[in-house]
């Protein structure tokens, strides 16, 4: 990442989960990041760590109307979005607007400040649902997404790649490792908080559909050498292609963490249907930048139920 060196990014979603993990990679790095925040107070409050690196500054705004920050800037990494599954049900119209209007005001900063190039974090919603018969589904698979956020995402792409700047788009699918929220809709950041607790996991389907988990480093990695490598006007997936059932996940996560709680299915499965998956191909990315993980899935888990236990052993002291 030596090309990063004395380098400045305008990074938005920098407080999210993604952004922390770019902010935790970077930190090695003599690189400025300037981070776009709705509440910078709240989030140094809660992470206080990320306040003490001076190549950080925090800006606050909405990334709808934010004020331009001053100065050059070479890259921009626009990853701000909202993900709750909450806001999807109860304000779809707020959730399509964060990404599409957010996109855009970006959009109108990238072009004023004359960046190089752009990093646009999509998702692999843009797909819409995976056939069960497609192991793992490739860049070139026609989107068609059923949510509103893949709605938006996909929207998003479009207005990035129709602007004129240079830009990379990147569709991430499933992650785990610190920050990872333990009580929220992500399956294997609940299954970590019920062994952590000790409480039963409760898995509300068969626990067939299939996910696969790329550790938080490996993404951001991969994002950096996507924005400095990636080529112009292409989409590539990020994540792993090691399938695992969501039975099994919860299985895997009790194991590692040495829990005894109770797994609860609650739906038997139906003999001969074909499971739900979620599963990218990364053969592009490996076919043109060499890049695969480094952090396997049980060590990712591994290094995450560590972090949590740290946490929790600072909390108490």
């Amino acid at each position: 990442m030596n090309e990063l060196s004395k380098k400045r990014i305008f990074l938005t979603g920098g407080t999210g989960l993604f952004g922390k993990w770019l902010l935790d990679r970077c930190k090695t790095l003599e690189t400025e990041l300037v981070v776009l925040s709705r509440n910078p107070q709240q989030f140094l409050r809660q992470s206080p760590a990320f306040g003490k690196n001076k190549n950080i500054t925090f800006i606050q705004g909405d990334v709808r109307d934010f004020n331009f920050p001053d100065g050059p800037f070479d890259y921009v990494i626009h990853a701000a979005t909202e993900t709750g599954a909450k806001l999807e049900k109860e304000n779809p119209t707020e959730l399509y607007s964060v990404i599409v209007d957010g996109t855009r005001r970006v959009l109108e900063f990238s072009r004023q400040t004359g960046i190089k190039r752009l990093l646009y974090v999509s998702s692999g919603a843009v797909y819409g649902v995976q056939p069960p018969e497609l192991s793992h589904i490739p860049e070139t698979f026609p989107c068609n997404p059923v949510t509103v956020y893949g709605k938006g995402k996909l929207q998003a792409e479009q207005m990035c790649l129709a602007s004129g700047i240079e830009t990379v788009i990147v569709r991430p699918f499933a992650f785990v490792g610190p920050w990872l929220p333990l009580d929220a809709h992500f399956a294997i950041g609940n299954f970590i908080g019920n062994c952590l607790r000790n409480e039963p996991v409760e898995i509300k389907g068969d626990g067939t559909p299939l996910r696969s988990y790329m550790y938080g480093s490996d993404l951001a990695d991969w994002l950096l050498t996507l924005l400095l490598k990636g080529r112009f006007g292409e989409a590539y997936n990020v994540g792993s292609e090691e399938a695992i059932s969501i039975a099994n996940l919860a299985r895997l996560v009790r194991s590692v963490s040495g829990a005894e709680n109770e797994i609860r299915v609650a739906q038997e499965t139906v003999r001969g249907a074909s499971a739900m998956r979620y599963i990218p191909s990364t053969q592009k990315i490996f076919d043109e930048l060499g890049l695969r993980l480094q952090i396997e899935l049980k060590n990712a888990i591994d290094k995450t139920v560590c972090w949590y236990l740290f946490q929790r052993k600072c909390a108490q002291a």
